[in-house]
């Protein structure tokens, strides 16, 4: 048969990351991807010399499979602050890691956002994550049943737990499984935040780069998929020995049927804003403390890496946990008010540069959907599924995912012509 061994259906983290790993095992394979450019959801636009990312996305430099497959230093990354500044009473409380930043994490024992004995239990949580790994053999439970049972206080919870993992899992009930706050809590705690210095699209472009010369396809979107090729919206047919479905969880079960559930969707809005002067003059977290919303978190991004605006600018990115029903101006209207009233009246000339309304930001990972940790990426002989949906709803889950696809697609092979 001519053609490559494996078609994968979607140039994003996981489709990438299973071509990866197809190469280093010398299977010939050909990525399709409906878009202009690989990435998936993790795109990034240029707008007036500024860089957006497609929604507000960091990178955890302690992710154990991004070590594995990303050259980090190429990445240029720049960290984040470890530590938030809470929006609470009228006034913003800052919350420090005691490990990079012990005077201030000593001065929050204080503050409002608390009790000094909830605070000191995060040492304990995170003690207990890193015992405790997500796919141990225990019952699994809401994330909110887990803080709850750690003994961590409803100060704590309201103020700081619900806007920071609401802002992660992109639902601020915490009915996230625990499976996943203890994989998140740890990374976090082992390593900052960041973002590449050209953008979170830097990451699949890396991964692109590295790959055969023409393995990616371009503006070829998939109508149809089977074991032996795929049907694109043209009605061309491409064949092949296998077929991988490397796309975000609702396009896979669109193409796949009753063999891949959709598990549903938690989605986000981000607005970023030019400003002349940064709100807040160093690269931290701003969170929504006391639940008015509908701005959840802030971060001025340029604070992070200055190659995000012009010179003279700033690029503040302020995010809502999902996809309110207000037209986008009204959005607009509201989270100005908001953002006035944290940072006065300077928001009021902020310049809004895009919306970006995200229904389909990760799957919702609600108790039991992590049972077990990793789903089987093998659908039959010849037809296989990979992305954050089969893992966990991370750039890590994704890039996972992919490499366990390509791993169970190249012993296959293998087999079919033993």
């Amino acid at each position: 048969m001519n053609g490559p061994d494996v078609l994968i259906v979607g140039g994003g983290l996981a489709g990438l990351a299973c071509g990866r790993e197809l190469a280093r095992r010398g299977v010939a394979f050909r990525i399709l991807e409906s878009a202009d450019a690989v990435g998936g959801r993790v795109r990034t636009d240029l707008v007036d010399g500024f860089r957006l990312d497609r929604g507000f996305q960091i990178y955890l430099t302690a992710y154990p499979e991004g070590k594995r497959v990303l050259d980090l230093p190429a990445l240029d990354l720049r960290p984040f602050t470890r530590g938030a500044l809470v929006r609470f009473g009228g006034r913003f409380h800052r919350v420090a890691d005691p490990r990079s930043e012990p005077l201030g994490a000593a001065a929050a024992l204080l503050n409002p956002i608390g009790s000094p004995l909830d605070k000191l239990r995060l040492l304990g949580l995170y003690r207990a994550a890193r015992r405790e790994p997500p796919d141990a053999p225990t019952a699994d439970r809401t994330t909110a049943a887990a803080l709850a049972a750690a003994g961590v206080g409803p100060k704590l919870v309201e103020r700081l737990f619900r806007p920071f993992l609401g802002g992660v899992f992109l639902e601020r009930e915490l009915e996230t499984s625990a499976r996943f706050f203890r994989f998140v809590f740890r990374t976090f705690a082992e390593g900052p935040g960041a973002v590449p210095a050209l953008g979170m699209q830097a990451i699949p472009n890396q991964l692109a780069a590295a790959l055969p010369v023409g393995s990616v396809r371009l503006g070829a979107r998939v109508r149809a998929v089977r074991r032996d090729g795929v049907t694109l919206e043209d009605g061309e047919a491409l064949g092949a020995r296998a077929v991988v479905v490397a796309t975000e969880g609702p396009a896979a079960a669109r193409l796949l049927g009753a063999e891949v559930s959709d598990l549903g969707s938690n989605g986000t809005v981000t607005l970023y804003y030019a400003a002349r002067v940064p709100p807040v003059t160093e690269p931290i977290l701003v969170l929504d403390g006391e639940g008015r919303g509908p701005v959840n978190n802030v971060v001025v991004m340029s604070n992070a890496a200055r190659e995000y605006a012009p010179p003279g600018r700033a690029l503040v990115a302020a995010s809502v946990v999902g996809v309110p029903p207000d037209a986008p101006d009204e959005l607009d209207r509201r989270a100005r008010a908001q953002l006035v009233e944290w940072f006065g009246p300077g928001a009021r000339e902020w310049t809004l540069l895009r919306q970006y309304r995200i229904p389909h930001a990760l799957p919702a990972q609600a108790v039991g959907r992590l049972d077990p940790w990793q789903r089987p990426v093998r659908l039959r002989a010849g037809l296989y599924v990979c992305g954050d949906h089969r893992d966990n709803a991370s750039i890590d889950g994704a890039l996972t995912s992919g490499r366990r696809a390509a791993e169970v697609v190249a012993a296959d092979l293998v087999k079919e012509t033993d």
